[in-house]
C-alpha cells in the first residue's frame, strides 16, 4: 500500500472524497440504523466475483453468541470455490502470452520473465488452494452487511475469560489470509507458550473490494469510512472497548479508529506509524537513511501507486483477465517487500505468494482493491512525509521491521502519536511481519496490549 510518498497533486487528478462516519459518541447510537440498512453502495456473495462462498450452518450465529445483541445479523459462511474456477485457472495459466525476456538483467524493469514463468508454473501444476481454503475455513467467518457494504469477517473468540477483543486490518497486496495464522496464538496463548492473560477474541475483515467482501459500487469508501465501519462492526458484536491493530492501509484504517472511536479503542498497534520529520530536525544517521530508502522506493519502484490512484478500473480490464498478469501485478510486490538480507532469511515461499494471489484472482478484486488508492493514498503520503500530523491521542504500540518502507523513527512518530507506550525495533522482517516474522510480531501485540488492557 502506501510504502511512500507518491501522490501529488496534477492537472486532470480525480478528486478525493472523503466520508466521515459518525463520531465516537453516536457511532454505537447508530449501529441498529446502519446494520440493517439494506440499500446503499455494496454487494452481496452472490454477484460476479463473490462466487465461493457458501452458509455454514457449523458456525454460530448471532442468536448463538452471548454478548452479540441483534443489531448486526450475522451469517455463517464458508469458502468452497468451484472446481470449475480453478480449471478455468490453470486453463488460462497455460495459454498465457508471454512477453520478450528484459533488454536489462535482474529486476530493475519489473518481475524477470524466468522467475514469473516458473511461479505460474507452479501455480498450474504444484499449488494446492484446497489446502489454503481448509486453513481459511478453520477459522469462523460471517457475512455481516455494514453501511451498506457486506463485509467478510473472521471471529474467533478465545477460549479463556477475559480475553481482550482485538480486530486485525490487513493491506494491498494482503488479505485476510496474511493474518489468519495469527489467530491461534492471539485466541489462545497457552497452547502457543504464552499465559491466558494474555489471549484476544480476534476479529479480522476484509476490506471493502478486497476478498470476499462486497465490492463498493459508488465513491467515498476511503479509510475514514472503513474505520467507521469497523467501530460499528465492533459494537455490533457486543464490544464496548477494544484494540487495533494493522499493517499497510491497517495502519491508517487503525489510527483512525482510534481517533473515530477514541471511547472504546484503549489503543493501537501499528506496523509501522506513518509519520515524517519535522523539517527543522537535525537527522541522525539512521534518520537519513531512512529518508534515502523512502526517496528510492518512490523513484524506483512507485508506478502502481500511481496506477491504481489514477486508473484502477483501467487496470482491472487486464488484472482480472489474466491470471500471469495479476500474478506479475501482485508477486512483484510480494516478493520484494519482504526481508531477504538477513541471515538465514528467504522472505515469503511460492505458497505464500500465491495465497494472496489467488485469493485476488477467485474474487476478481483487482480492480476494487486498488481503488482505495484513488480514494486515500494523497491523504496517506502526507503522513508519511510529515506534511500532515494529524494528532491520534489513544496509547500506541509500534512495531519497525527493517526491510520496511517506510521506517520512521520514535521522534518522528511522536509528532503524531503523542502517547506511544510500546515501541520495537527488530532486526529482521519487511512489509508483511504476519508471514515473514510471526513470533515476533504476536509478542509485540501481546506486549503492548499488556499495557492498555
Amino acid at each position: 500500500m502506501a510504502d511512500l510518498a507518491a501522490s501529488t497533486g496534477s492537472a486532470g487528478q480525480r478528486p478525493t472524497v472523503h466520508h466521515q462516519t459518525a463520531p465516537d459518541a453516536d457511532v454505537h447510537q447508530q449501529v441498529q440504523r446502519r446494520a440493517g440498512a439494506r440499500g446503499g453502495t455494496g454487494t452481496g456473495f452472490g454477484d460476479a466475483g463473490q462466487r465461493g462462498v457458501v452458509p455454514d450452518s457449523s458456525c454460530p450465529t448471532s442468536d448463538d453468541i452471548p454478548g452479540v445483541p441483534m443489531v448486526l445479523e450475522l451469517s455463517p459462511y464458508r469458502v468452497s470455490v468451484p472446481e470449475s474456477d480453478l480449471a478455468d485457472l490453470r486453463t488460462r495459466l497455460a495459454r498465457t502470452r508471454w512477453p520478450e525476456t528484459a533488454p536489462v538483467a535482474g529486476w530493475a524493469q519489473g518481475v524477470p520473465l524466468p522467475a514469473l514463468a516458473d511461479l505460474c508454473r507452479y501455480w498450474a501444476d504444484g499449488y494446492d488452494w484446497r489446502v489454503t481454503e481448509a486453513r481459511l475455513n478453520a477459522v469462523p467467518q460471517y457475512l455481516v452487511r455494514v453501511d451498506g457494504v457486506d463485509l467478510h469477517v473472521l471471529h474467533a473468540r478465545s477460549p479463556h475469560p477475559g480475553a481482550f477483543p482485538l480486530v486485525l486490518t490487513h493491506g494491498w497486496p494482503g488479505s485476510v489470509l496474511e493474518l489468519a495464522g495469527l489467530v491461534g496464538p492471539l485466541t489462545d496463548p497457552v497452547r502457543y507458550g504464552g499465559t491466558a492473560q494474555d489471549a484476544f477474541d480476534v476479529v479480522i475483515p476484509s476490506l471493502p473490494g478486497y476478498g470476499f467482501s462486497g465490492k463498493p459500487t459508488e465513491p467515498g469508501w476511503g479509510v475514514e469510512r472503513i474505520a467507521g465501519a469497523w467501530a460499528t462492526l465492533m459494537a455490533g458484536l457486543g464490544y464496548s472497548r477494544y484494540g487495533a491493530a494493522g499493517s499497510d492501509w491497517g495502519t491508517s484504517v487503525s489510527s483512525l479508529l482510534g481517533t473515530l472511536d477514541a471511547e472504546h479503542v484503549a489503543g493501537v498497534h501499528l506496523v509501522p506509524p506513518l509519520a515524517g520529520p519535522d523539517p527543522s530536525d537535525q537527522l541522525t544517521d539512521d534518520e537519513r537513511d531512512a529518508l534515502a530508502r523512502l526517496h528510492e522506493r518512490g523513484r524506483s519502484a512507485s508506478a502502481y501507486s500511481e496506477v491504481h490512484r489514477t486508473a484502477p478500473q483501467t487496470l482491472g480490464y487486464a488484472l482480472v483477465d489474466s491470471p500471469a498478469g495479476l500474478c506479475a501485478w501482485l508477486g512483484e510486490k510480494l516478493l520484494t517487500w519482504t526481508d531477504t538480507s538477513s541471515a538465514g532469511f528467504d522472505g515469503l515461499s511460492r505458497d505464500q505468494v500465491l495465497d494472496q494471489v489467488t485469493l485476488y484472482w477467485l474474487t476478481g478484486s483487482a480492480a476494487s482493491s486498488a481503488r482505495l488508492y484513488a480514494e486515500s493514498i494523497e491523504r496517506v503520503s502526507g503522513w508519511i512525509t510529515g506534511a500532515a500530523t494529524d494528532p491520534v491521542q489513544v496509547p500506541v504500540g509500534a512495531s519497525i521491521f527493517p526491510a520496511e518502507v517506510p521506517r520512521p523513527s520514535r521522534r518522528w512518530a511522536e509528532r503524531r502519536y503523542p502517547d506511544i507506550r510500546y515501541w520495537a525495533e527488530h532486526r529482521r522482517g519487511g512489509h508483511f511481519p504476519a508471514l515473514e516474522v510471526p513470533d515476533l510480531l504476536v509478542n509485540d501485540v501481546r506486549a503492548f496490549f499488556r499495557l492498555v488492557r
